[in-house]
């Protein structure tokens, strides 16, 4: 019976020779790390939209080609790499910060959200996790590396600069992030014509800043965002951060017999 996998289009000659491999997987994997995942966003510079974090755990025992960083691929090269990461990957999570919790929680505690539920959603004890980037955002806020009590029980992560050029399972990540939140705002598009997202996918651009100048912010419009201040005209106010004393608490800690709880969670 023939194979229905899908089959990637030929690659361009502008990506041959660049492709991530598994030489921080393997490191891990021989100092004991059974399970690493590649973890990577997207979204976190949008106007609308959910922010998207999408975790991949590479199968040592299969091989996969032509998978690159998402943001050197064309949307069509992304569609077709997603389905062979979907099927060569041992596991494969998406997790999701909506346009709520970004307002509510900004941006960074936000992001913390969506890479842990993307974590957990693997259905595997991870051991380790690559992180694309300096900022290792797993780990929860006031967190610092000395703090081995506070980390028990959560993998360890290892921070890699342009992580998803050298890493393939931080690459497979960013591919399935951007497909997936891609076609989030294909569908949002559909809801709301107005404002071009099925090709700015939430991001500024001429046509979307004219549609907010023309109609104000829709309902997934992130209303934190400085852009905010230019349409004060429409009616619509920017929505403020809390004061740092009554920040939300994105994993409280839950009170023994004899402490007492306060404040907004």
């Amino acid at each position: 019976m023939a194979s229905t996998a899908p089959t990637a289009a030929p690659l361009r000659r502008a990506l041959r020779g660049r492709a991530p491999g598994l030489r921080a997987e393997r490191a891990l994997w021989d100092s004991g790390a059974g399970v690493v995942a590649g973890v990577d966003e997207v979204g976190r510079g949008s106007w609308a939209g959910p922010l998207t974090v999408a975790a991949v755990v590479a199968d040592p025992g299969r091989r996969i080609y032509k998978v690159r960083d998402s943001k050197m691929l064309t949307a069509a090269e992304r569609e077709t790499l997603h389905d062979r990461i979907r099927a060569w990957a041992r596991a494969v999570s998406v997790g999701h910060a909506t346009v709520d919790e970004c307002t509510e929680l900004g941006m960074a505690d936000a992001q913390r959200l969506a890479a842990r539920r993307a974590v957990d959603g693997l259905g595997l004890d991870v051991d380790h996790v690559l992180v694309d980037g300096k900022w290792d955002f797993l780990a929860s806020r006031g967190d610092s590396e000395e703090d081995d009590a506070e980390r028990d029980g959560r993998p360890g992560v290892t921070t890699i600069v342009r992580g998803d050029a050298s890493s393939l399972s931080i690459a497979s990540a960013s591919v399935v992030a951007k497909v997936t939140r891609d076609r989030l705002m294909v569908a949002a598009a559909q809801r709301y014509p107005a404002y071009w997202f099925a090709s700015n996918k939430g991001y500024p651009c001429p046509r979307h800043i004219a549609a907010l100048a023309a109609w104000g912010p829709c309902a997934i419009h992130r209303r934190r965002w400085v852009f905010m201040d230019d349409l004060r005209w429409s009616g619509v106010p920017r929505v403020l951060p809390p004061p740092e004393d009554a920040h939300p608490q994105l994993f409280p800690t839950p009170p023994g017999p004899a402490v007492a709880t306060g404040g907004r969670l």
